[in-house]
């Protein structure tokens, strides 16, 4: 029996000039620009970690790569959604730092520089198809799908083994701004993400 689940939605924009290589080469290819930095957030609609319902709450991360994904050295950074109890706050972190093992297991691997996790105003909010975030002053980012042949279905990955989801829809940011840690970021009309998870460890 799994230690903890998480089932909802993650939004990721980045430093990508087009849709980031890493989800079909896994790693192994670069990014676009030889380096990733990103911002991402959960939106967790059900979720566990030993005992502790986490349904309802947002978390979001800070992500800065110095080459490829699989070499690791990775800066994380976490904010944990402000209405959080302190057991709520310590399950979300174990997890997100990789702890927990699991699905976000290989953080504990690659992540060379853990900066904290601090606690949040984080809105997680859908409005049509474009999905947004806003982490106190820290991260103000939307992405919304970029538009396919046919109308009204999302240009997707599918049938991926990447390790957030096997399906994943291909996206841009609408606004994609980074204020925290010393690093000033904009990401506007760069790459974007949007996927459905069901993670557990």
């Amino acid at each position: 029996m799994s230690n903890w689940t998480i089932e909802g939605e993650l939004i990721l924009n980045c430093n990508c000039t087009v849709f980031c290589p890493c989800v079909v080469s896994l790693g192994k290819h670069p990014p676009t620009e030889g380096y990733c930095q990103a911002w991402a957030g959960v939106r967790i609609d059900r979720g566990v970690a030993n005992g502790v319902d986490l349904s309802g709450l947002n978390v979001a991360m800070l992500l800065d790569i110095p080459g490829k994904m699989e070499r690791g050295n990775w800066v994380l950074a976490l904010w944990i959604d402000d209405r959080s109890t302190d057991a709520q706050f310590a399950e979300l972190e174990t997890i997100f730092r990789g702890d927990a093992r699991g699905t976000t297991g290989l953080f504990k691997l690659l992540v060379g520089q853990y900066l904290g996790a601090e606690r949040a105003p984080i809105e997680f909010t859908t409005d049509g198809d474009t999905r947004s975030l806003s982490v106190g002053r820290a991260i103000q980012g939307a992405v919304r799908p970029i538009a396919g042949a046919r109308a009204g279905e999302e240009v997707s990955i599918v049938n991926t083994e990447y390790w957030m989801g096997s399906e994943v829809i291909v996206a841009e940011a609408v606004r994609g701004r980074v204020r925290a840690f010393g690093r000033v970021w904009n990401f506007e009309g760069r790459s974007a993400e949007i996927c459905n998870i069901k993670w557990e460890g």
